[in-house]
């Protein structure tokens, strides 16, 4: 593929590369400390709840087929279903938002901090980085949802795809390989 046969603007691609490869180095320097105590990492690790971690995938990869359906129903000038699907998308950021909040609220309840193993370092660090992406994704959304143009909105679900991606990249590292 050219980078002419790309969809949308190249900005974009180039946002959506360097986000991907930010969350891709950090998975990998995890992945290297993790080397130093895996049985530490493993302990961390297993005290997180790997219910939320799921809820939140099913909420964003719906919310990634309404960016989809958006993008879908602009491409044919149906601003109104456009802005649907849109509002849809969003909403589903902002409920992955809540179940992260009570996620965090869990852990910290419990003891978990920052600072409490280096796993929760890069667990807070690398799940709080998503969720600054996705509330960018949930104003971008809006923004693009206000005219409801094609372009407009492929570059909104483009960057929400985006999001959905990263997360089921640092899924596994942090909530399942032992």
């Amino acid at each position: 593929m050219r980078i002419e046969d790309l969809p949308g603007e190249l900005l974009m691609w180039v946002l959506i590369a360097s986000e991907v490869l930010v969350f891709a180095a950090g998975i990998t320097a995890m992945a290297s400390v993790r080397l130093t105590d895996p049985e530490g990492f493993a302990a961390a690790q297993a005290m997180l709840d790997g219910r939320m971690a799921a809820l939140n995938t099913v909420v964003l990869v719906t919310s990634g087929l309404f960016a989809a359906r958006a993008e879908r129903a602009a491409a044919h000038q149906e601003r109104r279903a456009a802005r649907l699907f849109l509002g849809l998308a969003a909403l589903g950021g902002v409920l992955f938002l809540v179940v992260k909040g009570m996620e965090y609220a869990a852990d910290m309840e419990a003891g978990i901090g920052i600072e409490t193993h280096p796993f929760y370092t890069f667990y807070f660090l690398i799940t709080g980085f998503h969720a600054a992406h996705v509330l960018a994704g949930i104003v971008l959304l809006g923004i693009v949802g206000l005219r409801a143009r094609a372009e407009a909105v492929q570059a909104g679900a483009a960057f929400w795809h985006m999001v959905d991606l990263v997360w089921v990249l640092i899924l596994p590292p942090i909530y399942l390989l032992a």
